[in-house]
């Protein structure tokens, strides 16, 4: 009986398979902690890191002009997002400090008022500055 060809090359293909590993380097590798951060000195030299605020409380208003919009208060407290429309994206306006009106940088959106208040008032993109009720 005459064995097939691929029962020949098998011992050759583990001979030469062992052949390869044990001709890698076995010596053990050596990790260990140094000093040498190269970004240490930049590191020290940043300026502290500042997170973003993160939602405290997206409150919905209707307006007097009968319109509806939803403000998503943040945790720094001088800072405001505006939804003109449900499901769309925030536009966030901003204060130098916490109780003054929060204005976007366009000066599009001004939003007066905090997530405690049952009114704010706020002045949008075509309209005049009017109050706006919780609902």
């Amino acid at each position: 009986m005459q064995w097939p060809h691929r029962f020949h090359t098998a011992p050759a293909l583990a001979g030469f398979l062992l052949l390869v590993l044990t001709s890698c380097n076995n010596r053990p590798t050596n990790i260990g902690a140094d000093d040498s951060d190269d970004m240490k000195t930049q590191l020290a030299k940043a300026k502290p890191v500042e997170l973003p605020p993160s939602i405290l409380l997206a409150k919905t208003f209707r307006c007097k002009d009968n319109s509806v919009i939803t403000l998503d208060f943040y945790s720094d407290g001088k800072s405001v997002g505006v939804h003109p429309k449900p499901g769309t994206r925030a536009t966030v306006a901003k204060a130098d400090a916490s109780g003054q009106p929060m204005t976007t940088a366009d000066g599009a959106y001004t939003v007066s008022g905090g997530p405690n208040d049952k009114s704010v008032a706020i002045t949008m993109p075509g309209k005049d500055k009017q109050a706006c009720d919780s609902a």
